[in-house]
């Protein structure tokens, strides 16, 4: 029988002019990160079962990768890259606090896969740990409205909230404690579904009519605590770019949030959220670490790729690893043009050599734009004569002569 030759549904592959834009993206968001002084780690892509569970709710608990391995342990592929985190954090007292890290890595959830939405996601996350300053609030949102100018973004904005409001709204409508994170759950899912869907899976839940009408009267009149107009305040001043907007719906579906949370939009395409993030001062303590106030967002690797792709942000931008073709004019100067491409090299350019001794130029021109890469060199009987060499720009269509020093200056 023939073999299926596909991916299973919510996982890709990513060929290489894809790839060209998520290792753009990395780099963009890194240099961001590490701006503010964060450093990077990285965590296994297993974890025992008992790290995972109990630590996001059990509508999250359903989406888990959990299975028991080869040597009969109960493991999980990650969900998120914060519980992981907590879990570095509570095994090594001896980090320096606060501790500033970023962590770029895959985790997994059984979703059901549409636009914007895989199994197989790619995280940029960003936390600090050990500080219950606003500033670190501020300095998380600040991060997030540099690191998506940096991306070329423009129509975004982000939206604030606070559990502590959430959790306002909730005593004041009557609500049972008990029930609400269940309720916020629910309260989450208003980006998604209309209102009165949302208000018959809270009826579901328990609540009667005049609890739910509560609850909903309540968020419309909801206004910033003092600390969350503390970290507006705060980021504003950090970043000139920042586009905060409080929304008092925001919710975030997770149950480890404590304080104030956000979530970054993108008016086009609809994609969903492309940032997402909040305060945990409870997690690390939870996992048996020391009590350790957090606070942190993740970028969405696979939906900032996508929106990039779809709204064309960088077609006329270089986001190949390659940066020049050296072409071959024929098989007599191909020991100038494989001298050339060494001495790029040499030079810290990123290179390619056209692989053919025969192949017309209008094709390895071809090749070059098809790839993506900026400019081609052409060093025929003309250009040795004369000691030049002909850089051609494939963006926009110019070409010039320039020495070997001006060339190399030219392509850095």
């Amino acid at each position: 029988m023939r073999q299926k030759l596909q991916t299973l549904k919510g996982f890709r592959d990513f060929l290489p002019k894809d790839m060209d834009i998520r290792n753009e993206v990395i780099k963009r968001l890194t240099t961001i990160f590490e701006r503010y002084g964060f450093l990077p780690l990285q965590t296994p892509a297993l974890e025992y079962q008992e790290i995972l569970l109990g630590k996001y709710g059990p509508e999250a608990e359903k989406l888990m990768y959990l299975f028991e391995d080869p040597g009969a342990r109960s493991v999980g592929l990650k969900y998120d890259l914060t519980v992981p985190l907590a879990r570095v954090v509570a095994s090594y007292p001896q980090l320096t606090k606060p501790f500033k890290r970023y962590q770029i890595q895959t985790v997994w959830r059984a979703d059901k896969p549409q636009k914007g939405r895989y199994r197989e996601i790619t995280m940029c996350d960003i936390d600090t740990i050990g500080s219950s300053s606003p500033l670190s609030d501020a300095e998380i949102l600040a991060i997030v409205s540099d690191s998506l100018s940096a991306l070329d973004f423009e129509e975004f904005e982000t939206k604030v909230n606070s559990r502590e409001v959430l959790f306002w709204v909730m005593e004041t409508s009557g609500v049972n404690k008990e029930k609400w994170l269940s309720v916020i759950q629910s309260l989450d899912k208003l980006d998604k579904k209309s209102k009165e869907e949302v208000q018959r899976e809270i009826s579901e839940k328990g609540l009667d009519n005049d609890t739910i009408k509560g609850i909903f009267k309540n968020l419309k009149g909801a206004k910033p605590n003092k600390y969350l107009n503390t970290v507006i305040d705060l980021a504003n001043q950090m970043s000139e770019k920042s586009k905060l907007v409080f929304d008092p719906t925001l919710s975030r579906g997770l149950d480890y949030y404590t304080g104030p949370i956000f979530e970054t939009i993108v008016k086009k395409p609809e994609i969903g959220s492309i940032t997402g993030g909040g305060r945990y001062d409870n997690l690390i303590k939870n996992l048996g670490g020391v009590d350790s106030p957090a606070v942190g967002t993740s970028f969405g690797l696979d939906r900032i790729a996508d929106v990039i792709s779809e709204l064309g942000l960088w077609e006329n931008k270089n986001t190949s690893v390659t940066n020049v073709l050296v072409t071959i004019f024929n098989k007599d100067l191909a020991d100038k043009s494989i001298q050339l491409a060494t001495n790029l090299r040499q030079n810290g350019i990123n290179t390619e050599l056209y692989n053919s001794l025969d192949t017309k130029l209008d094709k390895q021109l071809k090749y070059a734009d098809n790839k993506g890469i900026k400019y081609a060199v052409i060093l025929g009987p003309e250009e040795v004569e004369a000691d030049v060499y002909t850089l051609k720009n494939l963006y926009d269509k110019t070409q010039s002569k320039f020495s070997i020093q001006d060339l190399i200056e030219k392509i850095r």
